[in-house]
């Protein structure tokens, strides 16, 4: 009756013979947000899964109605503390029970755009505003995570520093509007040509910097070598100039045992980078 009921207001509800089926249903990926709960069930009781909830303190919320039959209110109180959000008392009256409902989704749609938001100034906050890839501090960290998984698991990584040749002749030239394209266009070519488990920041002002979990020097190398190409494999093309972009890369490795610590890692790629400028630019060196 009580399927019938709720699918006749618009819900699409899940409806489970004991708690502990209810309990099971609570816990999948796509699990409801809005519950209807008898205190007395088979298996778990209602309250004993409004605890179990609350304890978990998982997202999304699951907004609990709880129905009982004991009107007391030291059995009211007893339900909420637990982690009702309503109770409704049985039998109970279908109007209330279907306003009782709109109020819980009122809230549970206000959770999932708090949530939405919150993850947004997430994602804000770890990249770039300019390029959308990852900034600095966030590129850093996944560098830190990385390397010490690497040295967990005795696996190789190695690290590309990658910088714009002549990108302040651009600048001069063509004004700042122009190197913020010269940008976009290098963080997408550098993003397209990495694999999916592979990362890259923007560093600085024209500097990116590429992780590549579990590649040796050599493979990193080639790696960088066909970032490199991509970037300069044809110009970008801003306001109708054809402008020619190229990079000079830095490519450091830390051996499976971990012999470079993480500031020797980026110190080491950055004298790789270095070294490739002053080798004439547009050219891959490697520690």
């Amino acid at each position: 009756m009580l399927e019938r009921l709720v699918s006749s207001w618009g819900y699409e509800p899940v409806a489970c013979a004991d708690g502990d089926e209810a309990w099971r249903a609570l816990q999948e990926k796509d699990a409801p947000v809005l519950a209807i709960l008898d205190w007395e069930m088979p298996g778990m009781s209602g309250i004993e899964i409004c605890r179990m909830l609350r304890q978990a303190a998982a997202e999304p919320y699951v907004y609990v109605i709880l129905l009982t039959a004991n009107d007391q209110e030291k059995a009211v109180i007893e339900g909420l503390t637990a982690g009702a959000d309503d109770y409704l008392r049985k039998p109970f009256n279908q109007q209330e029970l279907e306003a009782r409902l709109r109020a819980g989704r009122r809230i549970t749609d206000l959770q999932a755009e708090l949530v939405a938001a919150r993850e947004a100034q997430r994602t804000l906050a770890a990249h770039d505003a300019l390029t959308g890839l990852w900034n600095r501090g966030a590129i850093f960290d996944l560098c830190a995570r990385e390397h010490a998984r690497a040295r967990r698991e005795e696996r190789p990584l190695s690290v590309v520093m990658v910088d714009l040749d002549h990108f302040k002749k651009v600048n001069d030239t063509w004004g700042h509007p122009v190197g913020d394209r010269v940008l976009i266009e290098t963080a997408r070519r550098l993003g397209s040509g990495i694999r999916s488990y592979d990362a890259v920041g923007r560093y600085g002002g024209e500097e990116f910097l590429v992780i590549l979990p579990g590649s040796g020097r050599d493979a990193a190398v080639a790696r960088a070598d066909q970032l490199r190409l991509s970037v300069g494999s044809r110009p970008v093309t801003v306001g109708g100039h054809d402008l020619t972009v190229t990079a000079s890369m830095g490519v450091a490795a830390s051996l499976p045992a971990g012999t470079l610590d993480l500031e020797g890692l980026l110190r080491a790629a950055d004298e790789a980078l270095y070294r490739a400028k002053n080798e004439g630019r547009n050219r891959v060196c490697s520690s």
